[in-house]
């Protein structure tokens, strides 16, 4: 049976806007959107970069990370300090450490939850082959 490319795309589509829309319920338990839970993420796992690579991690604009941050510093979960020249280096405070882990044990669940109807080697497959679309380079 032949799958056509655009609904194949519409597929991956529908399962990432479930996963955001599920964890974004979840998180709010917290008191923290995806869109803030993400970007702490990418704080902790990026020490020292620079606000632009940032938003490029959290797919978001310079911009609107920015304005994310600004957010999250302002809920006492960052701390942004001058780097080199105009760059900041934005680090986690504790509050935000303790929210992040708070949020990895809920997005941990809901990906086991969203996978379990996937066996291992169906896991194994199905990195391998996004692995091979993200090797193609797209002009």
């Amino acid at each position: 049976m032949a799958i056509s490319l655009e609904q194949l795309g519409l597929s991956i589509k529908r399962v990432q806007d479930r996963h955001h829309r599920v964890l974004d319920a979840r998180l709010a338990a917290l008191g923290i959107s995806l869109v803030q839970w993400n970007a702490l993420r990418e704080i902790e796992r990026n020490p020292g970069s620079p606000q632009l690579r940032l938003a490029e991690l959290t797919f978001n604009s310079a911009q609107a990370f920015g304005t994310l941050v600004t957010r999250l510093q302002r809920l006492g979960f960052v701390k942004r300090e001058s780097g080199e020249g105009r760059a900041f280096i934005h680090t986690l405070t504790p509050k935000g450490r303790q929210l992040l882990e708070q949020g990895r044990h809920v997005v941990q669940a809901m990906l086991a939850e969203s996978f379990s109807g996937l066996n291992e080697d169906e896991h194994v497959a199905l990195s391998h082959l996004l692995g091979k679309m993200l090797d193609v380079r797209l002009a």
